[in-house]
């Protein structure tokens, strides 16, 4: 028997518990051997609070699962057991496609949503910057404390905002950490 890859809806938020559930509820129908594999895809973001630096983990597709099932080798659908298997599991809602019938992915979709979701050992994770050029923001520490600006630059590799401020009427540039900004 093969495997195809194919996305369900679930509760926003609650991904894990219903991973959790439809893993326990294969095992208690012995259909452990139909569900290969199930993932919830995420990103790994690096973020500043409190001036503290943190690695958070984001997903990607909120209120989604992939699950690799095992297909019928002559029709190439899942079986009726796994099917209702998915359908009457607690926590998850219905495969994602059009009809009645389960889709399965395409294996290009596969490997950009599975790429997403397992990042290269040693890279660091990237830096979530909330702000683009021409956000209005406010300077919340640093020698220019309380000062209004617009962002001119973000530059996510270093983790830096150039900020246009006014200072003597005059406009100038000032370099500063994301996380010294706030949004007005």
């Amino acid at each position: 028997m093969s495997t195809c890859w194919y996305v369900l809806r679930c509760q926003s938020g609650r991904e894990d518990q219903a991973k959790e559930s439809l893993l326990k509820q294969a095992r208690l129908r012995g259909l452990e051997d139909r569900v290969a594999e199930v993932v919830i895809p995420t990103q790994s973001f690096t973020e500043m609070k409190g001036g503290v630096r943190r690695v958070v983990e984001r997903k990607t597709y909120p209120g989604y699962l992939m699950v690799e099932l095992t297909v019928e080798e002559e029709t190439g659908t899942v079986d009726e057991e796994t099917w209702y298997l998915i359908r009457e599991t607690p926590g998850i809602g219905d495969f994602v496609g059009p009809g009645r019938q389960p889709v399965p992915m395409q294996p290009h979709e596969v490997e950009r949503m599975l790429g997403e979701a397992e990042e290269p050992e040693g890279v660091e994770p990237r830096l979530h910057i909330e702000f683009k050029e021409g956000d209005a923001v406010r300077i919340k520490e640093g020698p220019f404390e309380n000062f209004d600006g617009v962002v001119e630059e973000v530059v996510p590799a270093k983790g830096l905002v150039r900020v246009v401020v006014t200072i003597f009427g005059r406009p100038t540039p000032v370099e500063l950490e994301y996380w010294q900004v706030e949004a007005t």
